[in-house]
């Protein structure tokens, strides 16, 4: 008797437990609507042992339980999951409904609708099945409904699904009109052009600059832009539409390859970048990061992994290049350097929409147009900021090498300068002719002027060295003053009191002529020592021409000494030609 009451309580328990399985509302189908989302009334049975036939879940109605968690999304399961969705087609419906899960990589879904206690239509989906098989050509799974007409004065249907993934269990479901659907379908196409061209114009770019100007910086940003965009392509389903349709290696592997080939360009990436300011050992510990990720797609790409084993990997060593990279990129940050900025900024996009795609697969977080597209929006904006960090790291390449072009321009000018009074010095004056003299025709011709100061002795020996450089230094000022600049006539100082003068232009000697004596005039005026006491010098010309007088350096230079010395020994302020 005790036995028998036991028996008869756990029945009544269970009956009393046992769920109505026409108590879940139908999901109420308005044409008005539009679009409706299917997940409040929804269902589901995780399969206890092994696939279910759909008698088999029919059977099991009672089991079915509204779905705990986030809206969308079952976490992960290797399971096989049902899921029940009763129907309502509202009063004067045409029945023509899409039944459209947004979220591609889902292995296989099969999709039966029953009426009457029937099922009326049957079909498979999955980005493992043949994409010609699918109802429709769109790059989501979805499915046309043609509810049957008795439906339209408020009868009730039920599809029931079975879904089956390697990864997480997402179901953005809804029943959208047709010309909703492909409205909605249409502008996530757009949207998914745009970022996808984006991404492979970025890849273009950065391919054609590494094979111009071997910046390898350039090939690894092509390495994780490329690995991230395909990643997206697969994501989203455009792979199996456009590119690889009916290749199920290709769906099964391409995430996980994608996903660990981009976290090793990441890590390649972030040692070149930070390679002016990384620590000891921070290029091989990257370095060894990047071929450990490599390996891992290897061993992926031939089945050696799986792929939760892969997540994990991702998980952990795909994390390493923000967080080995983060002191760095502190310290640059610190100074006022754009490139720590931006690569801050990356990681903290990476890991909020990194923290937002766990949270949807692990079913904490709604699924939802920002959710689903949230890696993608993510990795978009990771890849703009490390161009950012390309172009700043340019710019102080750049930098560096104009610092180092004026560096050498000023050894090169002080090479060629007289220190005392800033002209050309010997050196200077011979690199000046050296270029000019080839270009010398009679048309145009060089002068070479050669002046030797008249007094300047006296001036040094009764006054001193000082007094000496300062008239120096004057006598050099009036030169350069009485010379054309804008014709790039150049006045240089050969030692001592000596001093060059080189015009170019000439069509005759008269114009020489006219030039020595407007230098001649020149020191008609004194000079003004320190403490106003005036100082007067004159000076002895000899000139040569070119191409006339000689077509070489050193051989018008002697002409126009020689001259000169003609000049001296004729008196003082006198003009003399070599010719």
């Amino acid at each position: 008797m005790p036995l028998l009451c036991r028996l008869l309580l756990i029945l009544v328990l269970a009956c009393g437990a046992a769920p109505d399985v026409r108590a879940q509302a139908p999901l109420a189908l308005d044409d008005a609507a539009g679009r409706v989302d299917a997940w409040p009334a929804i269902t589901v049975l995780v399969e206890p042992a092994g696939p279910l036939g759909l008698e088999q879940a029919r059977a099991a109605a009672a089991q079915f339980k509204p779905p705990g968690g986030a809206r969308g999304s079952l976490g992960l399961s290797k399971a096989g999951v049902w899921l029940r969705l009763p129907l309502r087609v509202a009063p004067g419906s045409d029945g023509r409904w899409v039944l459209d899960i947004d979220y591609p990589p889902l292995n296989r879904v099969d999709v039966h609708l029953v009426t009457g206690g029937r099922a009326v239509r049957s079909v498979t989906l999955g980005n493992l099945q043949r994409f010609a098989d699918r109802p429709l050509g769109s790059r989501t799974l979805a499915v046309p409904l043609d509810l049957p007409p008795d439906m339209s004065q408020g009868a009730e249907a039920e599809l029931w699904l079975r879904v089956q993934a390697s990864g997480g269990l997402i179901l953005p479901i809804t029943l959208s009109k047709p010309a909703t659907f492909h409205a909605l379908a249409l502008r996530e196409q757009l949207l998914q052009g745009l970022l996808g061209g984006l991404g492979l114009f970025l890849v273009l770019y950065s391919l054609m600059q590494w094979l111009t100007l071997r910046e390898h910086l350039f090939g690894k940003y092509a390495l994780l832009t490329s690995a991230s965009v395909m990643f997206s392509v697969f994501q989203f389903g455009i792979g199996a539409q456009v590119l690889w349709p009916d290749r199920p290696w290709v769906e099964l592997h391409a995430g996980g390859l994608c996903a660990l080939l981009a976290s090793a360009g990441s890590a390649l990436f972030v040692e070149h970048a930070l390679r002016p300011h990384r620590w000891r050992g921070f290029a091989a510990l990257m370095k060894g990061v990047a071929a450990l990720l490599v390996t891992a797609a290897a061993a992926f790409a031939l089945d050696l992994l799986d792929v939760h084993q892969v997540s994990a990997v991702i998980g952990t060593l795909g994390l390493a290049p923000a967080l080995l990279g983060l002191p760095g990129a502190v310290v640059l940050a610190r100074r006022g350097d754009g490139v720590g900025w931006a690569l801050l900024a990356a990681w903290l996009g990476y890991f909020v929409a990194t923290a937002v795609m766990v949270g949807l697969i692990r079913g904490r977080i709604d699924a939802g147009f920002w959710s689903l597209h949230s890696f993608q929006l993510g990795a978009t904006l990771d890849i703009l900021l490390f161009m950012r960090v390309i172009a700043l790291r340019l710019k102080a390449v750049q930098l560096a090498a104009q610092r180092a072009t004026r560096e050498r321009e000023a050894l090169l000018s002080m090479a060629h300068a007289d220190p005392l009074t800033g002209l050309a010095n010997r050196r200077g004056l011979h690199a000046a002719l050296d270029h000019a003299l080839p270009r010398a025709t009679p048309q145009r011709q060089v002068a070479v002027f050669l002046l030797d100061l008249d007094g300047f002795k006296a001036v040094n020996d009764q006054h001193g060295h000082e007094a000496g450089d300062e008239l120096l230094v004057a006598v050099a000022r009036r030169l350069q003053a009485s010379v054309r600049s804008d014709a790039g006539d150049l006045v240089a100082r050969l030692g001592g009191d000596e001093f060059v003068i080189v015009v170019g232009g000439l069509r005759e000697e008269r114009q020489a002529r006219e030039v020595a004596d407007h230098l001649l005039r020149c020191f008609t005026e004194p000079f003004a020592l320190a403490g106003g006491t005036p100082c007067r010098l004159g000076t002895t010309i000899g000139f040569a021409l070119a191409p006339a007088d000689g077509a070489e350096t050193a051989l018008l230079l002697k002409r126009a000494d020689a001259a000169m010395y003609r000049g001296k020994q004729g008196g003082a302020s006198v003009v003399a030609h070599a010719g």
